[in-house]
């Protein structure tokens, strides 16, 4: 009989193997997000959203005012450990209205935005100091100080052609935080390139790639710091 663990791994598996559409995982979403927190809480088995915000805070220090942008933030995982940080002025942003929905009752967001994060322009203004005039459908965000994204480079989710939207989004000298399970970048393996290639096009620079161990239970995460330029 399979455990509990078992259980879990099971909805991991099903959310994220090889070849699965970015429809197909959202679909999963959708009917996991009343179970999502309970499954992720399972002791050792994913430790992505606390390191994430260790190393935001790493680079933030005491700017407990910084307004931070929380990508593909799911049920708010993330904002939560950031919330027990000190940090009160973030935002949600994520494609799936079911877990953005448990996510709000967190009250941990100023704002959620259901989008999903790629090439496509998302209603949110300009950061830079040229900003375009915002328009109604847009939130206005001059600026965000920092975004960070948990565990959301992989099959049918975030993909390299996101980089430059998330720059686009961070004021400059606004930072940009990533934790990526380490065995993903070897799966997904255009994700390093394309960060190197943003940044001899001089768009960031990176701060800091580090070792987050034992990020998941069956391996560690690298965790990616960038300056927007």
């Amino acid at each position: 009989m399979a455990s509990h663990k078992d259980d879990i791994y099971q909805k991991v598996w099903s959310v994220q193997h090889p070849g699965i559409s970015t429809e197909e995982s959202q679909a999963f979403y959708s009917t996991w997000a009343p179970e999502y927190d309970k499954d992720l809480s399972t002791p050792g088995l994913y430790k992505g959203p606390s390191q994430v915000a260790e190393a935001l805070v790493g680079v933030l220090g005491e700017r407990k005012d910084a307004r931070i942008l929380d990508a593909a933030a799911g049920t708010g995982l993330v904002g939560e450990e950031l919330r027990k940080l000190g940090f009160s002025n973030m935002d949600a942003l994520d494609a799936n209205k079911e877990m953005l929905d448990i996510a709000k009752t967190k009250n941990v967001y100023s704002d959620l935005i259901q989008d999903f994060l790629g090439p496509n322009r998302l209603q949110i203004a300009d950061a830079g100091p040229d900003s375009l005039p915002f328009t109604d459908d847009e939130t206005l965000a001059d600026s965000y100080d920092a975004l960070c994204c948990a565990g959301s480079f992989s099959d049918g989710h975030l993909k390299c052609d996101c980089l430059e939207e998330m720059i686009r989004i961070v004021k400059p000298g606004g930072v940009i935080c990533l934790i990526v399970k380490e065995a993903f970048l070897v799966e997904y393996g255009k994700l390093e390139p394309r960060m190197s290639e943003l940044q001899d096009k001089g768009l960031w620079e990176r701060v800091s790639r580090s070792v987050a161990e034992e990020y998941v239970e069956n391996g560690n995460g690298i965790i990616f710091i960038y300056k927007v330029l």
